[in-house]
């Protein structure tokens, strides 16, 4: 596939170099150069790793060139204290869908500290890390689907894009047990036996 990036960050070089080691063409670009051309070469996909308060101004900017892309949003609206910046709604994701209503945004990669994306594969404990995918566009969402399990990862339906404010505040609760508290943060969810399923 053909994959572009919004940016060149630790986010755009981790999964950027993991897509290209599963084989697909990657071109990133950010405000300071070639980020129209990195959205016009990303035919299949179009990841957006730019900080939270950059991302409505940088894709209303691209509106044209993002014309029916697969957009992948895969960033934290977190602040200080580690509060939700997007508390009332509505999420990050659905304020980049409306800053770029022609483009199929699916919500993804947000949970994970850039070291994880670094893992070949990230697998703990025997077991693929599953993402969480939120969107409304199916097309868009089997796009993302192959490029998480070509990460080694399982993803996971969590719903359409009115779902991704919940795996942003999800983001910012783990952010601040694993930063702010230094807490095992993985220990809050009891194994799938004893999920009263």
């Amino acid at each position: 596939m053909r994959v572009g990036i919004i940016g060149r960050g630790g986010m755009a070089d981790a999964l950027g170099t993991q897509w290209r080691r599963a084989g697909h063409e990657v071109v990133t670009g950010s405000r300071s150069g070639g980020l129209r051309e990195a959205v016009e070469f990303g035919t299949d996909a179009v990841l957006l790793a730019v900080p939270y308060e950059a991302v409505v101004e940088v894709v209303g900017g691209l509106g044209d060139v993002l014309r029916g892309k697969v957009l992948i949003d895969c960033t934290n609206p977190v602040g200080p204290g580690f509060g939700l910046l997007t508390s009332g709604g509505p999420s990050a994701a659905e304020r980049i869908a409306l800053a770029a209503p022609s483009a199929h945004v699916v919500k993804a990669f947000n949970l994970c500290h850039v070291d994880v994306w670094r893992l070949t594969p990230p697998v703990f404990d025997g077991r693929p890390l599953a993402v969480p995918l939120c969107g409304d566009d199916e097309g868009a969402l089997t796009v993302v689907r192959r490029l998480v399990r070509d990460l080694g990862c399982e993803p996971l339906n969590a719903g359409g894009l009115d779902r991704a404010g919940l795996v942003e505040a999800t983001a910012a609760l783990l952010i601040r047990l694993w930063v702010g508290e230094g807490a095992d943060a993985q220990a809050i969810a009891p194994p799938r036996a004893y999920s009263g399923v």
